[in-house]
């Protein structure tokens, strides 16, 4: 079974910043805005399942 690869929360927060900016830019196609809300969708929701996990950690260290 393949090792699963950690999640780089500052790396989704610099590619969120990233998709921000090309989907405010005027010369932004509606397909790429799509394709770019899509993406951003997935890595909201990748950044809330990695904070309630850190969440869930330090809650139990503290017990």
């Amino acid at each position: 079974m393949p090792k699963k690869e950690a999640f780089d929360y500052a790396a989704a927060i610099a590619e969120l910043e990233t998709i921000a900016a090309r989907v405010e830019d005027p010369s932004t196609g509606i397909d790429d805005i799509d394709r770019s809300i899509r993406r951003a969708q997935q890595l909201v929701g990748a950044c809330r399942r990695y904070l309630r996990s850190s969440r869930d950690n330090l809650t139990a260290l503290e017990k």
